[in-house]
């Protein structure tokens, strides 16, 4: 038999379970019970057989399933195995050695071709010449994709999770050179290890968000005090790529499917050595995983849009998170929100995803008696400090240690947040307890503070005698791994050496804005208002012409509004972008899915198609309803003009809307800038006075009528068209002649307010960070 330090730590965690049932550190255990582990294989065999040695496993440092694939195939695709796992498993994980990762291989490929473990198992069996037959041709088919998937993905690390004396302070008020501070959190000890489910619990305000982001990252707890830890390593950023956080908002695009959205999530985090095909079975495999295959290709919806549940939605913002196979899983109030049964689905698959080897910590609100008792570990803050930390199991039998318990029939989570809020109605508490709270009610007409207090205290002191103490010193033993291979390791690549590139990041992003966008470009509302308007000014202006002076007021004055309403439109439909994709940015871009510049040239990229389809519907009607010139060329030219003023108005709505980020500030701040370059757009007023006439050089208002009007009335040499209008007053003041000096200064302003607009989105995102 095997020594047990030698046999792989899943199962060393799981003695239990056979062969059949190893629990895998990648997959959840519902989708890999009837999977063969080469863990389970190897720790069933002697140390010296074939000459290979167990110990070279290393407590399941290659990863159980990574072994099951390579078992799954003949001799003749070891050599091929060997190449893929020893480039790869050094460059994702830096796990094994080259010579480590060959003596696994070549164990498998020392073996008979037809006498793997699985296949020698099978080979008597009644259906064994059809189950080979087929076996052989699945082989062929995956071959590159279990392996690819087992070696990139599943092999992941074991992190053991510690932290003492973890405290928080903010300034009161929110006032940065404020002296007095106000405590979030202060003394909070603690520890989970991979297979464990870690509950923070307690009342609102308690600090159970705080405590999740400082144990994330997301805060630095160098700045406050405190010791955290990551198998006895201070946090780094090659461990950014090892931690999951999903956020307590659903932070989602409301018009994309379920598997586009897990898809392009994959396409964007998942290692660039990965092909396409390998990156959306990666993300079919998580919605598997999941229970998401009904509704896969159902839009999640919104505030305003019908879509999949909020237990669905839930469970897609895990998928998001767990695509990348992380060691370190952090969850904001998962539940809250939802049913007692759907909440308890994702306890349950939060336990599943404990079991395969991950190191779960989830906040709760207030759980059901059910959902409670499906925690490993349990810690219970009040007023930023711990109550309890422990067993999740031994939490009642703690506090009746301590003379607290429930007179009734009592969840068990509504008994401790009650505790915390220092509510002892309906319990028995300690004599020297209901002492003080006798005296509490006696003083509190001479102004002292309620009973609560005195509880929270007595709770907080009862905490540090009977239990800190202990847990302090459990922190100081070492975490059992090996730390400098994993935190130190040549597998712990950058964000940047495994995204994808630039090019593919805004390949990805314009097709994903593409998809997102075009159900709230082409709505029905939408395609109602312009083809409605359309058709009205079609009939306002009813087979125009501009034989008097008179009548070519009237059609200049439809010119001028064709291009206020172009220059309106897009304005007020971009000032919402970057508000409303705003946490969705924070959020891709906290976990690096991609570069600030290549998302924010696919956003303006994939506006452009769109923006095409509108302008044409709506000037093919008025164009020939008001009786416009009828000349190809020149409804080419009002048509390009037209798309020119709308790129530029864009750009103007996205530089106010990253400027102010606040939808009703920047919807103010717009109106009066479109009613300024309205009314310098030079129908209302051609003499402007000096001092501010530089206004409409900035408007592309004024711009985009001038080029309109050239495109009707501008006269050539070789024009035969009306030349009375060429002789016109009106046309004559207007000064048509420099067209190419518009259309310069329409270009430029296309990209001067757009590069405003990154600067302005890079200025909010460190202000974020």
């Amino acid at each position: 038999m095997v020594e047990q330090s030698l046999i792989p730590r899943t199962q060393q965690t799981f003695p239990n379970m056979d062969d059949d049932h190893v629990i895998s550190r990648s997959r959840p255990v519902h989708s890999i019970m009837k999977s063969h582990s080469a863990d389970s294989m190897i720790s069933s065999m002697k140390a010296d057989e074939h000459g290979i040695r167990v110990s070279l496993k290393r407590n399941g440092s290659f990863g159980s399933k990574g072994g099951s694939a390579i078992s799954n195939f003949s001799a003749g695709c070891a050599k091929r195995a060997r190449d893929l796992v020893a480039t790869d498993a050094l460059t994702i994980n830096g796990t094994l050695s080259s010579r480590e990762i060959e003596h696994v291989v070549d164990f498998w490929a020392s073996m008979p071709s037809s006498e793997t473990p699985q296949t020698s198992r099978r080979k008597n069996h009644p259906h064994a010449k059809d189950d080979a037959a087929e076996g052989s041709v699945n082989n062929k088919k995956n071959l590159d994709s279990d392996i690819w998937m087992a070696m990139k993905i599943d092999l992941t690390f074991p992190i053991y999770l510690k932290f003492s004396d973890v405290g928080y302070k903010v300034a009161e008020n929110g006032r940065t050179n404020s002296v007095a501070m106000n405590c979030i959190l202060q003394g909070v000890t603690g520890s989970v290890e991979p297979g464990e489910v870690l509950a923070l619990m307690g009342p609102s305000g308690g600090g159970k968000t705080t405590l999740l982001n400082l144990l994330s990252g997301k805060i630095r707890i160098k700045d406050h005090g405190g010791l955290i830890t990551y198998n006895d390593q201070p946090y780094s950023k090659s461990l950014k790529r090892r931690i999951g956080f999903v956020l307590q908002d659903d932070v989602v695009f409301p018009n994309l499917t379920v598997r586009e959205t897990l898809t392009y999530a994959a396409l964007l985090r998942l290692p660039k050595t990965l092909t396409k095909q390998q990156k959306e079975e990666r993300a079919m495999n998580v919605i598997h995983d999941l229970g998401l295959e009904r509704c896969q290709d159902t839009i999640i919806g919104g505030a305003y849009t019908r879509g999949i549940s909020g237990g669905e939605r839930k469970r897609v913002c895990i998928g998001n998170e767990i695509l990348l196979d992380p060691s370190l899983l952090f969850l904001d109030e998962p539940t809250s929100g939802l049913d007692s049964t759907t909440a308890l689905r994702i306890a349950q698959m939060l336990h599943n995803i404990a079991h395969a080897g991950k190191t779960v910590v989830t906040t709760v609100h207030q759980p059901s008696s059910r959902l409670f008792n499906m925690f490993d570990k349990l810690i219970l803050l009040g007023r930023g400090s711990s109550l309890y930390f422990g067993k999740t199991s031994e939490a009642m039998l703690y506090f009746s240690s301590i003379g607290c318990s429930p007179l009734i029939p009592m969840n068990p989570a509504e008994f401790l947040i009650d505790l915390a809020n220092g509510n002892i109605n309906d319990k028995s508490v300690p004599l020297e307890l209901q002492q003080r709270r006798f005296l509490c009610k006696t003083a509190e007409i001479e102004g002292r503070s309620s009973s609560s207090m005195d509880i929270h205290e007595y709770l907080v002191g009862a905490y540090e005698t009977r239990v800190a103490g202990r847990e302090r010193q459990k922190l100081l033993k070492p975490a059992p791994i090996d730390t400098m291979r994993m935190m130190q390791g040549r597998g712990c690549c950058s964000l940047n050496e495994s995204r994808v590139g630039w090019c593919e990041q805004c390949h990805i992003l314009f097709w994903r804005g593409l998809k997102e966008r075009r159900h709230e470009y082409l709505s029905c509302i939408r395609i109602i208002q312009v083809v409605a308007t359309a058709v009205i000014i079609g009939l306002l202006w009813w087979d125009s012409d501009a034989s008097t002076p008179k009548k070519l007021q009237d059609q200049a004055g439809l010119l001028f509004f064709i291009s206020v309403f172009w220059g309106y439109f897009p304005v007020f439909a971009a000032i919402f972008t970057f508000p409303k994709e705003r946490e969705m940015l924070a959020k891709e871009r906290s976990v690096g899915m991609y570069k600030l510049s290549a998302y924010f040239i696919a956003r303006t990229m994939s506006d452009l198609p769109l923006d095409l389809i509108l302008p044409i519907v709506f000037l093919l009607i008025v164009y020939f309803m008001a009786g416009l010139r009828s000349d190809f060329t020149k409804f080419l030219e009002s048509l390009l003009t037209i798309f020119l003023s709308i790129v530029a108005a864009q750009g103007l709505g996205l530089a106010v809307g990253a400027a102010l980020m606040d939808t009703k500030k920047a919807t103010t701040l717009a109106s009066v800038i479109i009613m300024t370059f309205m009314l310098s757009g030079g129908f209302f007023v051609q003499r402007v006075p000096f001092f501010i006439s530089w206004i409409r050089h900035l408007s592309f208002n004024y711009h985009a009528y001038r080029l309109l009007l050239k495109a009707q009335y501008g006269c050539t040499s070789t024009s035969h068209h009306n030349a009375s209008l060429c002789e016109s007053r009106f046309i004559e003041e207007l000064g048509l002649d420099n067209r190419g000096m518009d259309v310069g200064t329409m270009i430029s302003m296309v990209f001067a307010y757009r590069l405003l607009a990154y600067l302005f989105l890079r200025k909010m995102k460190l202000r974020n960070n």
